[in-house]
């Protein structure tokens, strides 16, 4: 396994591991990781210290072996097949409050590298560079420009909504192709661009799950807090646009947290002292680890409903342990669904890291392969052409049969509300997901109608 530090600064690395993985058979059990490097220490507020990840490597490792490729700045060169080698980059917000997370979208974006090089299904090759975004939208397009400047056509990956949005903009700018990994929905709405197709689920398909049935079953006296940045925005306004329609729906209050505070207790005051029935939490890692713990801690949980979008993630049940047992939250993916290649995916993903996969690891994954079927179609790496096959064209992911579709570039996934359940397997067991509801993929998207997107 190729160590991080091999790559945070640009390295490249040519995947080159077996495919076999996948088709060995398929287990079904989560497996339970350590909590070192989960959350970093509240001095930063961080889901992983550094750009610690759930096995506290600080990063990921991954399966590849450097090697470099020659490639022009459309992502085609010499070598591989009929199509030649396509230059991806992939960046990965490794330091600041996503670093856990982070880990998870490069390990899954590597092994959809390897899948595509070990395939017999496509005419090329992918080679990609690594690099680290660092949570930050300059920094992310600095990278990006780096990247592109050195041959990569293609781009995966950020985490925070704003430096996705940032790099949608550079990425048509360029007209290089870009995989964003981030949920906001202006990324592939008011903010689109005909170079970018999202394989993560946007907040609009996880509102689909989570606002009727937490409206209908936790509470309709609501209190939103949310992180003060894109993302946070996205979720205040795309589930108080979905409640407003249930009868007696009322917002209670709604308070907002710079993105990677650590302290919470004053927010916490203010939703206890209130008549919220149920608090939304429009926030991810760090932020909402620290949140839900100082939460448990001053009895919020005893007292009011807590739920998050984002929830269910792997990182913040491992780093909540019994904390967050008792509460709800959307669910992009969890491992033991059986759609798709899913099984031979997590197969894969344990025998390269140890450890089960979560939804970054997923859409890192789908990513890079739905991409790679539209090269496959297009017969060029070149991502002009590419673009246009892309748009509406049926790719296999771990969801089954899915597509970006034409009129804004998303992902037709499915999404579900879930309760955050004890962990089946001792004391120390990572809680688990129960999946309570289930919104299948073109119902969960809002129609193209009601989307601001102009492609």
């Amino acid at each position: 396994m190729t160590s991080n530090s091999d790559r945070e600064d640009g390295s490249t690395v040519k995947a080159d591991a077996s495919r076999r993985a996948f088709l060995r058979a398929a287990g079904t059990g989560i497996a339970t990781v350590s909590l070192a490097g989960c959350v970093s220490s509240t001095d930063d507020g961080g889901s992983g210290s550094g750009g610690g990840g759930n096995n506290g490597s600080g990063g990921g490792g991954g399966n590849g072996s450097g090697a470099n490729g020659s490639t022009n700045a459309s992502g085609s060169g010499s070598g591989g097949g009929d199509i030649g080698t396509v230059n991806y980059g992939i960046l990965n917000p490794l330091t600041g409050p996503y670093g856990a997370l982070a880990e998870e979208q490069r390990n899954g974006a590597e092994l959809g590298v390897q899948y595509v090089n070990d395939s017999d299904e496509f005419d090329f090759t992918i080679e990609a560079t690594y690099d680290d975004s660092e949570a930050n939208p300059e920094a992310g397009r600095r990278k990006a420009q780096r990247l592109v400047d050195n041959g990569a056509g293609y781009l995966m990956g950020a985490i925070s909504s704003s430096v996705a949005l940032a790099l949608n903009d550079f990425a048509g700018s360029q007209e290089v192709i870009y995989n964003p990994g981030a949920a906001a929905i202006p990324i592939t709405g008011s903010g689109c661009n005909e170079y970018v197709f999202r394989a993560e689920t946007n907040t609009a398909q996880i509102a689909a799950a989570t606002s009727g049935w937490t409206a209908e079953n936790l509470g309709k006296n609501v209190w939103f807090h949310i992180a003060d940045y894109a993302y946070g925005e996205s979720v205040l306004s795309e589930m108080r646009t979905r409640m407003e329609s249930t009868q007696g729906f009322s917002v209670v209050g709604t308070s907002r947290s710079e993105l990677g505070a650590t302290n919470f207790g004053s927010y916490i005051s203010q939703i206890s002292g209130s008549d919220a029935e149920v608090a939304i939490l429009g926030m991810t890692g760090g932020d909402l680890v620290n949140f839900v713990k100082q939460a448990a801690g001053q009895g919020l949980k005893e007292e009011v409903n807590l739920m998050s979008p984002t929830m269910t993630f792997q990182v913040v049940r491992e780093a909540l342990g019994d904390a967050v047992v008792g509460t709800w939250g959307g669910v992009r993916y969890v491992s033991t669904l059986e759609t798709g290649d899913n099984q031979a995916f997590v197969e894969a993903y344990r025998n390269a890291y140890d450890q089960a996969p979560d939804a970054f690891a997923r859409n890192g994954y789908d990513s890079i392969r739905m991409t790679a079927q539209g090269i496959q179609e297009a017969g060029t790496a070149d991502p002009v052409e590419v673009k246009d096959v892309l748009a509406g064209l049926e790719a296999e992911s771990v969801f089954g049969s899915n597509r970006f579709r034409d009129c804004d570039h998303q992902a037709l996934n499915p999404t579900w509300m879930g309760e955050i359940v004890p962990g089946s397997g001792g004391s120390n067991a990572t809680p688990g997901v129960e999946l309570l509801e289930e919104v299948p993929g073109e119902e969960a998207i809002p129609p193209c109608s009601e989307v601001d997107c102009e492609l």
